[in-house]
């Protein structure tokens, strides 16, 4: 009896769980913009600590590999945490400020010169025209008989390149602007990013232990699981996306000294850093690359896009999957649809993190997908052994 009314009750509770569910998730849809203006409120109250956990699974890539080597090489045990912060911090924000310093305005003084450049031609070209010695020439007859207002189309590049200039402006300003007034969601994550690089491995403990206090096992040991699975796959991208950059830099910084093409320091950390973002990373280098050579020396930018189409094929079939697709393990074309969609959501930040948020997720279904088979198989050897010895005694009997 008591083992009926138990059951009987856990029938009941799964009955009214599922009505329960059903009815949250009716009014959930049936109130969807209260629901998002809900969710969007939590996350502007929130906003300073998801910036802050994201910093600390940056910084806790290179301080992890920092810490783990002054322990091998010293005995000392107080401070290391602190110094290998440090070194962390100066070492990502000096990569990305020295890259900056040294690309962007290379990158606008290249950008003036090609229009500098543009305009002469178009000059030259309308006095071409212009010119009745010329106009007998192949070239000058040819040019003649295009009929293009050259100067009318040089004025029309000058005003197009003004207003593009005013709309450049803008985005600075409001880039400029949007930053100053995040500045203390900012510094509130940044402190909040080094509380938890400081006592990672407490808050690890601490949360477990929450899950599990307050939560059912069935419930809190695979969130757990799920959280160990999505920071150690992350962790591995960006080991692997960082070695990868580096290696790449490094090598196209060679190959541009080797068959010397200008800008190559600058250009090789500049692949490098856009490297870090999968698959349009490496064609925006590309681009900002060769407008840079091209205002020294058209022929070279043609022999950089053709080295630099090598370079990436070799790094695409034999470095990255060596270090970074064999940690990962995520196939080709699910890195192009995360790559898609994180774009989509959320711009370069949403290239940069769809990938190991895919390769999680895929890594899950994985293993519950290999799991559900193995039960499976367990589950149809038992029906197999139970038919088999169903057999078996109808055999006997038969023979009795």
């Amino acid at each position: 009896m008591f083992d009926t009314g138990e059951k009987r009750w856990k029938l009941y509770k799964w009955f009214i769980g599922l009505f329960t569910c059903c009815i949250l998730i009716y009014l959930g849809f049936s109130n969807i913009s209260s629901v998002m203006k809900g969710i969007g409120w939590l996350t502007k109250l929130a906003k300073p600590l998801i910036i802050g956990a994201f910093l600390a699974l940056v910084f806790n890539v290179p301080m992890s590999s920092i810490e783990r080597n002054i322990r091998k090489g010293t005995k000392l045990r107080k401070g290391i945490r602190v110094l290998s912060i440090t070194l962390s911090l100066i070492l990502v924000f000096g990569m990305f400020l020295g890259v900056i310093g040294l690309v962007v305005p290379e990158l606008i003084e290249a950008i003036r010169l090609i229009i500098q450049i543009l305009g002469k031609g178009l000059d030259q070209l309308a006095k071409l025209e212009n010119n009745s010695t010329l106009v007998e020439t192949p070239i000058g007859a040819f040019v003649a008989n295009l009929d293009v207002d050259w100067l009318k189309l040089k004025s029309q590049m000058e005003a197009w390149v003004r207003s593009q200039s005013g709309v450049f402006v803008n985005h600075a300003v409001g880039a400029a602007g949007s930053i100053v007034g995040n500045f203390v969601s900012l510094s509130i994550g940044f402190v909040f990013a080094l509380y938890i690089l400081a006592s990672k491995e407490t808050l690890k403990s601490q949360t477990a232990r929450l899950l599990r206090a307050w939560l059912p096992e069935k419930i809190s040991e695979p969130v757990i699981h799920v959280f160990c699975v999505f920071s150690h796959t992350f962790h591995l991208f960006i080991a692997g996306q960082a070695t990868e950059a580096v290696i790449l830099g490094t090598l196209c910084m060679i190959g541009m000294a080797i068959l010397k093409i200008p800008y190559a320091p600058m250009v090789g950390a500049l692949i490098g850093v856009t490297a870090l973002i999968p698959v349009v990373g490496a064609f925006v280098g590309t681009v900002v690359g060769t407008i840079m050579i091209l205002t020294v020396n058209p022929l070279k930018a043609v022999i950089f896009d053709i080295f630099l189409a090598i370079l990436q094929q070799v790094e695409g079939n034999l470095i990255y999957p060596r270090v970074v697709g064999s940690k990962i393990n995520l196939p080709a074309i699910w890195v192009l649809a995360a790559v898609t969609i994180g774009g989509n959501l959320g711009g370069p930040l949403g290239m940069l993190l769809g990938v190991p948020a895919a390769s999680a997720v895929f890594a899950l279904v994985k293993e519950a997908t290999r799991n559900q088979e193995k039960k499976k198989a367990r589950n149809s050897a038992a029906v197999q052994s139970v038919a088999d010895d169903k057999n078996k005694e109808s055999i006997k009997k038969e023979e009795a």
